[in-house]
């Protein structure tokens, strides 16, 4: 049960890096944020050398983290980034062609979507979490409790605007999983780690306690 193994991997993480780096530089934070207790990052395919960062923290951390890759906008795109052994596609958009193909190959993907009814769509196509995008990050958590109260079962996964400070806001708002960008990728590695620490710390103790 590969998705199924992987979705849960990302679930049980909570949150994940969104890193958008040199090779170097995401095996730097990867180490800092497993050392952290956070093991999921996404590497985006913004960067023509994400293949490349992709093989280089398998090769260095192997099992320890899930790296998936981000920004894909095409199939051909996720193909490569399947080649390259990633655990999940994340996108800012939704194509139907990439749904089939994780499909295909039982790796989760989350598209970005704008409105209810492409949401929908995504989850109709197979869709694992549904990114609400760009509106997560400019409205706040308020926009996740908005689309949870009609649709409670949409798994939202939010990216941009999630910080140390704010996590648990979206949580209790109703998210399943946070991707995070400047705190788990900005700064000093041991400043990583801290912050990775303090989300792992925030993130159990609201799913333990609420």
């Amino acid at each position: 049960m590969k998705k199924f193994d992987l979705t849960k991997r990302i679930l049980d993480s909570g949150a994940l890096a969104v890193v958008r780096a040199t090779p170097s530089r995401v095996v730097e934070i990867a180490e800092s944020i497993v050392k952290g207790g956070i093991d999921v990052m996404e590497v985006s395919y913004t960067n023509a050398d994400a293949p490349e960062a992709i093989d280089a923290v398998h090769k260095t951390l192997g099992d320890q983290i899930l790296v998936g890759a981000g920004t894909v906008l095409n199939a051909p795109t996720a193909k490569d980034a399947i080649a390259h052994g990633v655990g999940f596609i994340y996108s800012p958009m939704f194509d139907t062609d990439v749904a089939s193909l994780c499909n295909e190959y039982q790796i989760p993907y989350a598209p970005g979507c704008t409105t209810v009814t492409e949401a929908v769509t995504a989850m109709r196509a197979g869709a694992t979490f549904i990114k609400f995008f760009p509106y997560g990050g400019l409205l706040g958590s308020e926009v996740i409790k908005t689309i949870k109260t009609p649709i409670p079962y949409m798994p939202l996964l939010e990216s941009g605007g999630v910080t140390v400070e704010n996590v648990v806001d979206w949580f209790k708002a109703g998210v399943e999983v946070v991707g995070v960008g400047g705190a788990l990728t900005k700064g000093s590695t041991n400043q990583i780690t801290a912050n990775a620490s303090e989300l792992r710390k925030k993130i159990d103790s609201f799913r333990h306690h609420g």
